[in-house]
């Protein structure tokens, strides 16, 4: 649910495409814990302000009807855990995929377990289990993990790509970039 992720798209495919040997993970950042209250006005305009800057930089689009036909919340761990929970099925990429293009381009708020429980249907994930597992206590301590080996490679901004080496983290880039921006060299 990060706006910056979403723009980030082009260049994640550019680096899988230029090393297809390299196993990417995601690592779930978490960005906002959960919360049922409602977005205050500052926090929307900013996010919103975001939204276009990111356009902006990225060419990503944005729906912005967003903003008048859902309640926003700044939540987003449960979206953290509807990944996690596809992990499980293996498949991560695709509800991280889901997750976003309903968000950004369907309007749909990823912040509701029900949004979240239709998009998992839709990968024949079942409902009934993924909305069990979606609030599990053992889903949020997968998610704790995730959160640790961010800390690890030491990312605090959206996105930030990193690499293991010799069970080593590095951090290889923090923050929206392009291709070639990224020092591929430590790839090698």
């Amino acid at each position: 649910m990060c706006s910056w992720c979403w723009g980030f798209v082009p260049t994640l495919a550019a680096i899988e495409s230029t090393y297809p040997n390299h196993q990417v993970q995601l690592v779930l950042g978490g960005l906002a814990p959960d919360s049922t209250a409602a977005m205050d006005q500052a926090t929307r305009t900013y996010v919103q302000q975001a939204w276009r800057d990111v356009a902006k930089a990225s060419g990503a689009k944005f729906n912005f009807d967003f903003w008048t036909e859902c309640s926003p919340r700044r939540s987003t761990w449960v979206a953290c855990r509807a990944v996690i929970v596809a992990r499980r099925f293996h498949l991560e990429r695709e509800m991280f995929e889901a997750i976003q293009h309903a968000y950004y381009l369907e309007a749909k708020n990823p912040s509701d377990d029900e949004v979240l429980a239709d998009l998992a249907q839709q990968l024949e994930i079942p409902r009934s289990l993924f909305l069990e597992e979606l609030n599990a206590p053992q889903t949020q301590r997968q998610l704790e993990d995730d959160f640790e080996l961010r800390r690890r490679l030491n990312a605090h901004g959206f996105p930030s790509i990193g690499i293991i080496k010799a069970g080593q983290p590095i951090l290889l880039h923090s923050g929206f970039c392009t291709p070639d921006h990224i020092y591929f060299d430590a790839l090698q």
